[in-house]
């Protein structure tokens, strides 16, 4: 904390950021899948509160926020690397790990602004017990219904919704490692690599350990992807606050990673 208000010119509020927001393009009615780095700002007057608020200032209930609110660690102990546990307890971790519940299981590596978030008022969170995402303002449901349990970042999930509505991407303070639409990309592809993955779900009232298709992501390739994006896309860079910030088409950020990683596996 010190290191950031050292590295902070002015306090960061509300109001700023939401002259920051406007002034990158964010608008009215849009539908943006937002992605944080909150420390990235600088010192900010509220912290994750303070940023939400912007947020809803500028897209107002005539658009939609969303943003993935993850909870990988629901899964099977024997793929954890970090950090790894010993075999002899894989047993006990997969009997006792409570099921997922999207009412109150917290997300998990996301940053304080998405677990904030999930629990701000007029908020809905999504099935899926590792990739669900959250949602607020008109398109809410639309967007986090239905997401199915296999292929988690597929189409019958909220990407594929976003995609269908022309949403917009919003990176603040985040990389191109964390655009999780380019995992929508992954499934639209012919070379792909299918597994199984496990996770504790409540199923007809029981807490049941649950089976499920996914694919192996390969998020290592995203900041190339990324990069190259940069260079061709009709993408809106600024800053909101201290934070370098990208603001871009959802759909077009698909579009290119399918044709990248297309050419990437030739």
């Amino acid at each position: 904390m010190k290191h950031i208000v050292e590295t902070t010119d002015f306090p960061r509020t509300r109001e700023s950021l939401r002259e920051d927001f406007i002034n990158i393009g964010l608008k009215k009615g849009m539908t943006v899948l937002v992605h944080t780095s909150l420390s990235s700002i600088g010192w900010v007057n509220g912290g994750s509160v303070a940023v939400i608020e912007a947020l809803t200032d500028v897209v107002t209930e005539e658009g939609t926020i969303v943003m993935p609110s993850q909870s990988t660690n629901l899964s099977d102990p024997s793929e954890w690397g970090n950090p790894p546990v010993p075999e002899s307890w894989w047993g006990t971790i997969r009997d006792t790990m409570p099921a997922y519940d999207k009412h109150y299981t917290p997300t998990i590596g996301m940053g304080r602004v998405v677990e904030t978030f999930r629990t701000y008022p007029g908020v809905v969170r999504s099935d899926h017990p590792a990739y669900s995402f959250v949602a607020w303002g008109k398109e809410k449901n639309a967007i986090i219904n239905h997401h199915s349990l296999h292929f988690g970042l597929g189409e019958q999930s909220p990407l594929g919704v976003l995609d269908k509505l022309e949403a917009f991407v919003l990176l603040l303070g985040a990389s191109f490692e964390n655009t999780t639409a380019f995992h929508l990309a992954e499934y639209r592809i012919p070379y792909r690599t299918e597994v199984q993955k496990e996770a504790p779900i409540i199923e007809n009232g029981k807490r049941v350990w649950k089976t499920y298709r996914e694919l192996s992501f390969r998020e290592e390739l995203f900041e190339d992807i990324g990069a190259d994006f940069l260079q061709v896309g009709d993408m809106k860079v600024g800053k909101v606050g201290s934070a370098r910030t990208y603001l871009f088409s959802f759909s077009e950020a698909v579009r290119y990673a399918e044709k990248w990683l297309t050419r990437y596996d030739k």
